[in-house]
């Protein structure tokens, strides 16, 4: 079974799932599946598979009202790529500061 992480940043991979994906920020609000897919050059079907899989990481959630699905962004995963990567920024900062001093000394 994939960690979090792994679905997520799979999910994120695709520059298409990327793009609804910001779309869906963007509009702030529920978009439905149809308003979505008109957007792109790419049929319904390619849509609704690209919206499962942001779906089972997390990034959208999807409601059906009536005979239309509503989609909306849910950011609340990338959080956990933020932390994730927050230990390698700090883990880079120390070994820039540790070269800056060293190179300092030398010179």
């Amino acid at each position: 079974m994939q960690d979090k992480i792994t679905t997520i940043l799979k999910a994120i991979a695709d520059p298409t799932r990327r793009e609804i994906f910001h779309a869906l920020v963007v509009a702030a609000t529920a978009l439905p599946i149809t308003q979505i897919s008109n957007q792109f050059e790419i049929s319904r079907q390619g849509i609704t598979k690209h919206l499962k899989t942001l779906e089972d990481a997390g990034l959208v959630e999807i409601n059906t009202k009536g005979r239309e699905r509503f989609c909306y962004a849910n950011t609340k995963p990338l959080a956990e790529i933020n932390n994730w990567l927050a230990f390698y920024e700090k883990f880079w900062d120390t070994k820039i500061n540790s070269l800056e001093q060293h190179l300092n000394k030398k010179g």
